[in-house]
């Protein structure tokens, strides 16, 4: 029988592995990611989950074990932050490349330097072309749901899968998650090793070196792989919808009908643009918000949808990309809307770098240069508050 009780975004998650019956968990704990694999290491410690739980030397090492594993057919998860994704980059393109199934939770925080511990999105948008499939959580529950939605994903794209939440901002703020019967999830996901797999009955060579006749037709496979898992994502929240009652789009919209300007934007943060819109809504702006679920792949056409009729659209970035025409979701936005006939002005934001409050005034600012971009035309990047 379900049941609904007080967890944080991080043991959501762990719960989530535990349900999904995991054969290993790779574990180098990172601060904000921490108590994930902490709570992991309780329930194989107490005999709750009959997992391998493996303690690795660092992060490189973690998602080496993840993709062995996963070759042998092994269902997998492990778990990061910030410097610990960084340290991963090289064997992140190797597992989508093998097309290993790995589901791993990522819990956002910026990158040194400075040293800092606290939320920004600059570790998942440093990765944003490894191959992997990425969500994107605002609450515990999310958290919860999409990590269970993943291995169902991962095992039936071959595609490893990152599961994105606010630090800090999710991972450790507890709120009411209701968790369905653990058999109902092992029904929804039945574990059974994958086919074609390494194993000691059955050779079987992967990671052979690719030359130039063949490596471009290998990568493009990675590349369509990406692209056609969208209808096996929407798919499969289908089939959670009809079991458990909630389902995700890759976008959600706030408050867009008859708008003519929104933010658009990822994470936690929609909450806050949401009852920041609605304040000025009632003083007569017509304002909304989009929040995308699902950054890899980039939901093109469902953006391309949502914004018809607005006139512009304001982008809220929280990583950088230094040197560049824009930032990471900023260039996204611009290419996906690119060659509509009645495109919206887009303005660029950065906000909330390194775990800066991002307050209603803010919000506000935001909103009226969207505004005012929709009447005088975007202006270059605004970093909302920088102190001069």
């Amino acid at each position: 029988m379900a049941k609904r009780i007080g967890l944080s975004g991080n043991y959501a998650v762990a719960y989530a592995v535990k349900m999904a019956d995991v054969d290993m968990i790779a574990a180098y704990p990172i601060t904000p990611q921490t108590t994930i694999v902490e709570k992991l290491s309780e329930f194989v410690a107490n005999g709750e989950l009959d997992a391998s739980y493996m303690n690795v030397e660092s992060e490189h090492s973690a998602i080496s074990a993840c993709v062995g594993a996963s070759l042998t057919g092994a269902r997998v998860f492990t778990a990061t932050s910030s410097q610990g994704l960084a340290l991963m980059h090289e064997i992140l393109f190797m597992a989508s490349g093998l097309r290993t199934p790995i589901v791993m939770a990522n819990v956002n925080r910026a990158l040194s330097a400075p040293l800092n511990i606290w939320n920004d999105h600059s570790d998942a948008m440093a990765q944003r072309d490894a191959g992997w499939i990425q969500l994107w959580v605002r609450s515990a529950q999310e958290a919860f749901d999409a990590t269970v939605e993943s291995f169902k994903i991962a095992e039936e794209t071959r595609l490893p899968v990152m599961v994105n939440m606010d630090g800090f901002i999710v991972s450790h703020m507890y709120e009411p998650v209701e968790l369905p019967d653990e058999e109902e999830i092992r029904k929804f996901i039945p574990s059974r090793p994958l086919e074609n797999r390494v194993s000691t009955k059955r050779a079987h060579a992967v990671g052979v070196v690719g030359p130039p006749e063949y490596y471009y037709e290998m990568k493009y496979q990675a590349i369509d792989a990406i692209e056609e898992s969208r209808p096996k994502i929407k798919e499969i929240d289908n089939d959670f919808n009809s079991r458990f009652g909630k389902s995700y789009s890759e976008i959600d919209t706030y408050g867009i009908e008859e708008a003519d300007a929104a933010l658009i934007l990822m994470g936690s943060i929609f909450g806050s643009a949401k009852e920041v819109a609605n304040a000025l809504r009632r003083d007569g702006k017509n304002v909304g918000v989009i929040s995308l679920r699902v950054f890899r792949p980039f939901p093109v056409q469902e953006l391309r949808r949502a914004i018809e009729g607005i006139r512009a659209v304001g982008v809220v970035d929280r990583a950088t990309s230094p040197g560049g025409s824009g930032n990471p979701l900023y260039n996204e936005v611009a290419t996906a809307l690119y060659d509509m006939p009645e495109r919206p002005v887009i303005q660029g934001f950065v906000a909330g770098l390194g775990g800066r409050d991002i307050r209603e005034d803010d919000f506000r600012l935001m909103y009226d240069a969207t505004q005012k971009a929709a009447r005088e035309g975007a202006g270059r990047c605004i970093y909302v508050g920088l102190r001069e």
